[in-house]
């Protein structure tokens, strides 16, 4: 697995290299010189989390019930200005 590190300016001017890099093993992205991010692909981030769920398959919820209703109440408050003396 090869390590590719990129700084912050090099991924922003050539995001296909970091990409394509990525299929290669992890990018580290610097940022003044400290690594800040890490690049991956979603195999690989998939593969390292063990996620293949949707969110809800990991929230526990039924798909016939995923649909959520709401209330919410409308606050009275009025604004104040900010005292800044």
């Amino acid at each position: 697995m090869a390590i590719t590190t990129l700084s912050s300016r090099e991924f922003n001017q050539d995001t296909g290299r970091a990409k394509n890099a990525a299929r290669s093993g992890p990018v580290f992205i610097t940022d003044r010189g400290r690594p800040a991010h890490v690049l991956l692909t979603f195999d690989e981030y998939q593969r390292l989390t063990g996620s293949h769920d949707s969110i809800v398959d990991l929230l526990g919820v039924p798909v016939d019930e995923a649909e959520v209703e709401l209330e919410t109440t409308t606050s009275r408050d009025v604004a104040r200005p900010a005292d800044l003396s």
